[in-house]
């Protein structure tokens, strides 16, 4: 059972771990550093518990105290009690849930490994926005995307703001990062996987033309919101695939077009 302390001091050294979590730069920094990341709210707390992920420590709100209370009988490290003012003076602004946990990360599987048994995978090229990388692995999961690869420069999934978006989604989703972009798609080819770039080019396939959902392996290539594929990436894809438009519309933000590939992709029903 978790000892669970009441702290009353912002700088108390043992809420280290939830220090300055509106500085993104630091964060960025610092949790892969220690290897740790913040799972904010109660749903997101217990799906990373059941995903595996070791808890460090639990920062609560009082009335949480009860809410989490089965939790908190079933872990050895602590949980500390703070007022709602204490705990945004602590983390820099003010938690809604009122339940935060540091949780420890894992090492992250070659891609290789993560390959192996997949069908459909996702890949995202410089994607770097936490909202963003949220929601498409959200999407990944509830449409039954296998895993995700991300370029060196992609975001941390698990990033506070990416973990709240995703619901937890990031723990059911296997991801692993390539090292050397785009020299590394080859080895997803090599695979078996025939890599899809999503694109609004007029040149593209149509996705319902395309029928990716026929593919024995298919690998969907995103981009970054605004710039897209680069130059490199689309070079070494086998094809270049895009949503029809209606009423004018040039393109979708990814995560909504994400959403849409990933649904046409498993079924051959684009929207």
């Amino acid at each position: 059972m978790a000892e669970i302390i009441t702290v009353d001091d912002p700088d108390d050294p043992r809420l280290a771990d939830y220090t300055g979590l509106t500085d993104v730069e630091l964060r960025r920094r610092r949790e892969p550093a220690e290897g740790l990341f913040i799972a904010e709210g109660e749903k997101v707390i217990r799906r990373a518990r059941h995903a595996g992920y070791r808890m460090r420590s639990m920062l609560l709100s009082a009335k949480w105290v009860d809410v989490m209370r089965d939790v908190i009988d079933e872990i050895p490290a602590p949980v500390y009690a703070v007022s709602p003012d204490l705990a945004e003076r602590v983390t820099g602004y003010h938690v809604h849930r009122g339940a935060l946990a540091s949780m420890q990360r894992k090492p992250l599987p070659p891609a290789g490994d993560i390959l192996a048994g997949a069908r459909r995978i996702v890949v995202m090229e410089a994607v770097n926005d936490h909202t963003n990388i949220g929601a498409i692995f959200r999407s990944a999961a509830a449409l039954g995307m296998d895993a995700v690869l991300l370029s060196p420069d992609c975001a941390d999934p698990l990033y506070r703001r990416s973990v709240k978006v995703s619901m937890g989604a990031v723990f059911s989703v296997p991801y692993a990062r390539l090292e050397s972009w785009p020299r590394d798609l080859a080895a997803v080819r090599e695979a078996g996987f025939k890599l899809l770039a999503l694109t609004p080019a007029e040149k593209a396939t149509a996705l319902d033309e395309a029928a990716p959902h026929t593919l024995e392996r298919a690998a969907l290539m995103l981009g970054a919101e605004g710039g897209g594929l680069s130059t490199g990436a689309l070079r070494a894809a086998d094809e270049w695939v895009r949503i029809p438009m209606a009423h004018g519309v040039d393109s979708l933000n990814v995560g909504a077009a994400a959403a849409v590939a990933f649904y046409a992709v498993a079924t051959g029903r684009p929207a």
